[in-house]
């Protein structure tokens, strides 16, 4: 079976007005990682201080980078239609949403589960479920936290140990709309947009 983890780091909490700065998507085949998606983000604004010292991005390692509009369709491509999961994935799904509209882009097909409300159902009696916790619990290896890549892999694996533990070890997938069930949310996808073609200006036809 297939799935693809990712993480964002951003230069805030709001979406649509602060700006993504990484990207990490980790795609797995049967529990372990097969390809890797890693970028950082130029944002086009400068990086607060208090997002750096969470994730120790700075200007200087954003300049020059991709811009978010050039990195969106090669992400959809990598994710393709398989199911994707995140940590706390609503926090993250609305960053990407307000740029895939607004640039009117490609967008993952696959049903987005979140292994955050998962692990609440599954790990029953831990002090919280933030992703470093579970790492711990799970005795998973871990380095940095607050990294994409670094963040999207500890997810991964952590997904990858709920199936296990739900399956009873079989590597077979639980049917989607049983997962989506176990989170208690409603179904979660990325917008599939057609780009409209853009008007003619009065001066365009000249």
């Amino acid at each position: 079976m297939k799935f693809v983890a990712f993480d964002l780091e951003t230069t805030g909490f709001l979406p649509g007005v602060d700006k993504i700065v990484e990207i990490g998507a980790v795609r797995f085949v049967n529990g372990e990682a097969e390809s890797v998606f890693s970028t950082l983000v130029d944002p086009g604004m400068p990086i607060p201080e208090a997002a750096s010292k969470v994730n120790g991005i700075s200007d200087d390692m954003v300049a020059g980078k991709p811009r978010i509009d050039e990195l969106l369709a090669p992400f959809a491509q990598f994710c393709e239609d398989h199911v994707v999961v995140a940590h706390n994935a609503g926090f993250d799904v609305q960053f990407l949403k307000a740029d895939i509209e607004k640039f009117e882009s490609a967008a993952p097909r696959g049903v987005i589960l979140d292994t955050l409300a998962l692990a609440r159902k599954v790990y029953p009696g831990l002090p919280n479920y933030k992703l470093g916790t579970l790492v711990q619990h799970l005795g998973i290896p871990s380095t940095n936290f607050h990294r994409a890549e670094e963040d999207a892999s500890y997810c991964g694996q952590l997904f990858w140990d709920m199936i296990k533990k739900m399956s009873a070890g079989s590597p077979n997938l639980p049917p989607t709309e049983n997962l989506v069930q176990m989170t208690g949310k409603p179904e979660l996808r990325f917008p599939q947009i057609e780009p409209q073609p853009k008007q003619l200006g009065l001066f365009d036809l000249a």
